[in-house]
C-alpha cells in the first residue's frame, strides 16, 4: 500500500491537518518522510487515528492514549486501565441519570415553588454536599 500525504490522511480520517501535526508532536502518530513540504504517513495511520478517536470518545487523555501504543506503533492496551475507565463512566452515568431524573421531576412538580418540593430540596442538598459530583475539590488551605 502506498504512503499517504497529510492532505490525504486529513481527508480520509476527517482529522484536520493541524490536529495531525499536534498528534505527531505528542508522539501519537509519526510521519515517515516528506513529499515536497507535505508530511507522509504510513497507510495504517487512519486506523490509528480511529483508535485515538475511540479513546478520546471514551474520555481518555492524549497521554493515556499514547501509552496504549507500543514503541513500534501497535496497540498495547492495558485492560486494567480500560476497566478503571469503565468504572469511572459508570459513576458518571449514575450521576447524570440522577440529575436527569431530578430535572424531570422539577419540570413536572406540582408544588407551588421548587423550594417547597421535598424532592427538589433533596437534590439541592445533594448538589451542595458534592454528592452529585458538581463541586470541585477545594484547594489546600495554608497552615
Amino acid at each position: 500500500m502506498k504512503d499517504l500525504d497529510i492532505t490525504e490522511v486529513a481527508r480520509r480520517s476527517g482529522v484536520p491537518a493541524s490536529t495531525l501535526r499536534f498528534y505527531e508532536e505528542k508522539g501519537l502518530i509519526a510521519s515517515i518522510g516528506r513529499r515536497g513540504l507535505r508530511r507522509l504517513f504510513a497507510h495504517d495511520v487512519p486506523e490509528r487515528l480511529a483508535l485515538i478517536a475511540l479513546g478520546r470518545a471514551a474520555g481518555f487523555s492524549l497521554d493515556e492514549i499514547a501509552r496504549m501504543f507500543a514503541p513500534d506503533g501497535r496497540p498495547r492496551i492495558d485492560r486494567q486501565m480500560l476497566a478503571a475507565k469503565a468504572e469511572e463512566l459508570d459513576r458518571t452515568i449514575r450521576t447524570l441519570s440522577a440529575m436527569r431524573n431530578g430535572l424531570r421531576h422539577a419540570a413536572a412538580c406540582p408544588a407551588p415553588s421548587h423550594m417547597e418540593c421535598p424532592t427538589f430540596r433533596r437534590i439541592v442538598k445533594a448538589a451542595a454536599s458534592g454528592a452529585l459530583g458538581t463541586r470541585r475539590k477545594r484547594a489546600p488551605q495554608p497552615p
